[in-house]
């Protein structure tokens, strides 16, 4: 009777025990489908996959940049302190930021080349890694291994970004290239955001960057950078459309291999790739096209080098400011990087309802500029790009005030997005079948101006800078207007040719 008894209860346990089982594999069932439906939400369509590849380039540009423009906008002013306290460094970071960008134009003519033998995917992580090299050298700082990674970084830059127009261009169309710009660069300019934050709050009170301090950032910048590099792994080939022949190599080698090369051995057929990529980018340089964009992008590297490296160090060097003027460069970048997200997520996003094109986004920058270049001009001492680390005394037009400073940053970045979203659309519309040399051309215009405008910051008054920008932008909205209305006059004489 026992054992009977404790038999019955044994099974009534395992059935209670097998309910429960079975209710817990319904209840998780659920669950577990919506994980797999969302893994495969961007894996089965080619459309979701095309917008997943262009947020991970975005977040990995975002994490690599969080690093080296925080890098590059408190560069002068940590240099400034250290030189006070070291006999061994002589550095200047407008010359090593003018050494980057003149090599930067150098090497985009042999980008395309780099990127066709190795893929953007390599290309981009290692360029990550020499950005990373020259962040990680700042920690323990000498003049040979400054001035060294200055010339590396430049050509690291060169094959990044001409591996990062490639893979935005393979996974745009025509009517997504506008949207996906925008993404990418608003992704790109949060950058802007928590580096600088991090510099506001760490360097409030400072009149002088110790070196714990220095080592300490550049630390963190440094990791920082890394995890930007790794995350360019997990970007996927897009699915090929018609007809497949033409995507079945990764990203950039697909636009160059040709049927003939099957009796031609693998190596020669990669140099025949980079030669035939060095003469695109040859060729679309004078083209009608690109003439017309060049002035316009001469002038976003102009702008690039006042916004990055010079307005922040005038924001520095302001002794009206007080205590915190260094710590307010961290605010300022915030306030670009503000400008930057809203102009890049706001055009990107609305692209596909703009019915007028592209040409009021960039009349829109160029006001922008405008006010924010006479906000400057009288807010800020002429002196202030030239001053020491006691900062600079001289009167303004105006009594100097933090607030306008900061307004004039978030106008600045504001116009660049303007500028550089329309830019990035422009030429992937128009270059689409040659993405790669396009944007390595844009590249070389944008960085050479860039390295100009470094080595001429260091001893130009400001008001004069200023004039620079102002006749620039002008001349750069009026030839963009002009490639604008071409490029819609191609587009709907191709519409009609279709019916």
């Amino acid at each position: 009777m026992g054992h009977s008894t404790r038999g019955q209860l044994c099974q009534q346990e395992d059935s209670e025990f097998a309910q429960s089982r079975a209710a817990t594999t319904l209840d998780t069932t659920p669950s577990l489908s919506s994980l797999k439906e969302f893994v495969t939400y961007f894996k089965m369509n080619p459309e979701r996959k095309k917008l997943m590849n262009i947020i991970i380039l975005g977040f990995g540009f975002m994490f690599m940049f969080t690093a080296f423009q925080t890098c590059g906008n408190i560069e002068q002013t940590v240099i400034n302190s250290f030189n006070n306290n070291s006999t061994e460094f002589h550095g200047s970071g407008y010359t090593s930021l003018a050494i980057i960008y003149g090599v930067f134009a150098a090497s985009n003519l042999i980008a395309p080349s780099v990127v066709s033998l190795i893929g953007p995917q390599l290309s981009m992580f290692f360029s990550g890694l020499l950005y990373s090299g020259y962040i990680a050298m700042f920690i323990y700082p000498y003049t040979w291994t400054f001035y060294t990674a200055s010339v590396l970084v430049g050509i690291g830059a060169a094959v990044l970004w001409t591996a990062q127009g490639n893979v935005l261009a393979i996974n745009s169309t025509d009517s997504t290239i506008g949207r996906n710009s925008g993404i990418f660069w608003a992704l790109l300019q949060l950058s802007l955001l928590f580096g600088n934050l991090y510099i506001y709050f760490a360097w409030q009170g400072h009149s002088h960057i110790t070196d714990r301090d220095r080592q300490t950032v550049f630390i963190s910048l440094t990791v920082i950078s890394l995890v930007g590099c790794f995350l360019f792994f997990l970007i996927q080939k897009p699915d090929p459309e018609s007809p497949p022949a033409e995507a079945t190599e990764p990203l950039l080698r697909a636009e160059s291999m040709e049927s003939s090369s099957t009796a031609v051995s693998p190596q020669s057929s990669l140099c025949s790739q980079a030669v035939d990529a060095f003469g695109k980018a040859c060729k679309l340089f004078i083209t009608k096209e690109m003439l017309l964009l060049s002035t316009s992008i001469a002038y976003t590297g102009l702008e690039l080098t006042f916004f990055s490296g010079v307005y922040g160090t005038c924001i520095g060097a302001m002794a009206q400011f007080g205590n915190d003027a260094k710590s307010l460069i961290g605010l300022s970048g915030i306030c670009i990087g503000i400008g930057e997200i809203l102009g890049g997520g706001l055009f990107g996003m609305l692209n596909k309802f703009n019915r007028y094109g592209r040409n009021p986004v960039v009349l829109l920058g160029l006001i922008a500029h405008y006010v924010a270049f006479y906000l400057i001009f009288l807010n800020i001492a002429s002196d202030a790009p030239m001053a020491s680390e006691q900062g600079t005394q001289m009167q303004t037009y105006i009594n100097p005030s933090v607030n306008v400073a900061l307004l004039c940053s978030f106008l600045l970045g504001l116009g660049d997005s303007c500028f550089n979203t329309q830019l990035l659309s422009i030429i992937g519309l128009v270059f689409r079948d040659n993405s790669a040399p396009a944007f390595a051309v844009f590249k070389f215009i944008q960085s050479i101006m860039a390295a100009v405008a470094f080595f001429y910051s260091s001893s130009l008054a400001l008001h004069w800078q200023l004039l620079i920008l102002v006749l620039m932008g002008f001349l750069g909205s009026l030839f963009f207007f002009v490639a604008e209305w071409r490029a819609e006059s191609s587009k709907r004489d191709t519409d009609y040719d279709s019916i």
